[in-house]
């Protein structure tokens, strides 16, 4: 009987031992770094006339892929970036593509195709880069047109030119682009 009881409270201390372990760790592995993520995050700004805009997004990278036509189908509605919904801000109204878009908040999305792109500028903020909020939340689309360039293994958002009335945004993956032009209304 003695014997059994102790082989019990052996157990009992083992058992609580081994809790008090596994809650002890419990803290350390919450202060682990994070991961980096495979498709890094980017923010853009470019001042145009008195509206600051910026763009922040992750950017996935090509690794060899068919991008167009390919991993993102042509008709289909992709979010340009990756992880959340790339996002667009402006402090002020600007022009894009003809359009005018309102100051606020904005997450960008495309339909691509072989000849024509449509760009997308969506209501739904704070959304998943998937799935597509839907036409409901369209704000506006602006047609473009794709161009070749030099390859870009990793997706871009940039200004290749700004001037105190205008800029032009692009947006290039692999060796496709798109531009759209921005203007102060």
């Amino acid at each position: 009987m003695i014997r059994e009881t102790s082989r019990r409270r052996h157990a009992v201390r083992a058992v609580l031992i081994g809790a008090t372990l596994v809650l002890a760790a419990e803290p350390m592995a919450c202060q682990r770094a994070p991961r980096p993520r495979r498709s890094q995050p980017a923010t853009v700004s470019q001042t145009v006339g008195d509206a600051r805009l910026t763009i922040t997004y992750n950017r996935p990278v090509a690794r060899g892929r068919t991008l167009f036509g390919g991993i993102v189908r042509w008709g289909d509605t992709w979010c340009p970036g990756a992880d959340e919904a790339t996002a667009l801000e402006t402090t002020a109204d600007l022009m894009f593509g003809g359009q005018r878009l309102p100051q606020g908040k904005y997450t960008i999305w495309a339909v691509p195709g072989e000849s024509e792109w449509q760009l997308i500028f969506s209501n739904a903020v704070k959304v998943w880069h998937v799935p597509y909020p839907g036409a409901d939340q369209d704000r506006m689309r602006v047609k473009l047109t794709p161009q070749k360039g030099p390859h870009m293994e990793s997706l871009a958002f940039y200004f290749p030119m700004s001037d105190l009335r205008a800029a032009t945004l692009r947006l290039h993956w692999g060796e496709t682009f798109v531009e759209v032009p921005i203007e102060v209304p």
